[in-house]
């Protein structure tokens, strides 16, 4: 799919969950973001459940690394993915709030058809 190709689906999306602009903004490095308003807006619009549970052997407390997965569903579809902070990738205080909140904005995102067009949650951006 190009680029413009790409930008007119998530117009499209975006339009279809009817999303403002302020849910969303264009990265400087080329890619779109979505808000954390936009990620709570979609699950509050569309019904969305999601459900955490942290993956024990990938974490390490002592490193300061945290995994988590998210199952997001709408109805009887649904997907599961993951989210992670560590000090490579993180410098917030609250590693685990991050690794649940990138968690929740992939698997918002993947469900609702955007990031498969290369849209990313601000939290993992």
């Amino acid at each position: 799919m190009t680029n413009e190709a790409q930008i007119e689906a998530f117009r499209a999306l975006a339009k279809r969950y009817e999303m403002s602009g302020h849910h969303f903004h264009k990265d400087k490095r080329g890619f779109l973001i979505v808000t954390r308003q936009g990620i709570d807006y979609l699950v509050g619009k569309l019904g969305i459940v999601v459900e955490f549970q942290p993956v024990f052997q990938w974490s390490d407390p002592a490193e300061g690394r945290y995994v988590m997965t998210a199952h997001a569903r709408i109805g009887d579809r649904g997907v599961m993915t993951f989210g992670e902070a560590s000090p490579k990738n993180n410098s917030n205080a609250y590693p685990v709030a991050m690794a649940e909140k990138r968690a929740m904005s992939r698997a918002v995102l993947k469900l609702v058809g955007m990031y498969e067009l290369g849209a990313m949650g601000e939290d993992e951006a």
